[in-house]
């Protein structure tokens, strides 16, 4: 298990110097298309989630459903996220090749920030985030979930900011990572404020 000081840290998701977290061809989405929130979303990641323990069996020590699509009420882009826990995903070859052939497509690589691995897939489109046991960002994504469903004041403020900010990417052309950094701030003052009323951080 991750420790407090580990859960509550702002990483920084920039890349070693000359390393690129793309894989092969991939690149960032651009067009930053926000929809209102959509009550198919929870079954369109139960058939995801099918998908990936029918590849990996037990080799899925966990499979969440996490970002704004599993927040109700909240808008999202039409993409469903997934927290997938293994058991090391350093050895790609225990995974990988099962979820490519479920139609997951590794497109990030990142062994320099809790040896993340994202995956894509279509027809749902999903984003499947691959973390091993001892990794803090899956255990901040379901306080931040769960924090938002319990929380309607941060909901909205939280709505508002990413309404916001799709708008101004789109305007800038920018694709979804600079979409992600319009948000940043408002996303580590909510998470501040879970991690307060977890006991994580001090209360001020």
């Amino acid at each position: 298990m991750p420790t407090p000081e580990q859960i509550t840290r702002h990483d920084s998701f920039d890349p070693p110097e000359g390393q690129s977290v793309w894989v092969g061809n991939a690149r960032p989405r651009t067009g930053i298309h926000v929809v209102d929130p959509d009550p198919a979303w929870p079954a369109a990641f139960a058939a995801l989630a099918d998908r990936i323990r029918g590849a990996l069996g037990e080799r899925a020590l966990a499979v969440e459903h996490v970002g704004s699509t599993s927040v109700p009420g909240l808008p999202a882009k039409p993409i469903i996220d997934i927290d997938l826990i293994v058991e090391d995903p350093a050895d790609e070859a225990t995974y990988v090749p099962a979820l490519e052939a479920a139609g997951f497509v590794l497109v990030i690589r990142e062994p320099w920030w809790q040896e993340h691995r994202c995956f894509t897939s279509d027809e749902p489109k999903s984003n499947l985030h691959t973390f091993g046991p001892d990794a803090a960002e899956p255990v901040r994504h379901r306080m931040f979930r769960e924090w938002l469903r319990a929380h309607p004041e941060d909901l909205a403020l939280y709505r508002d900011t990413k309404l916001a900010a799709a708008k101004a990417s789109n305007a800038a052309g920018e694709h979804v990572m600079e979409y992600n950094a319009r948000k940043e701030s408002v996303i580590r003052e909510i998470y501040d404020r879970a991690f307060r009323a977890a006991g994580l951080l001090p209360t001020r």
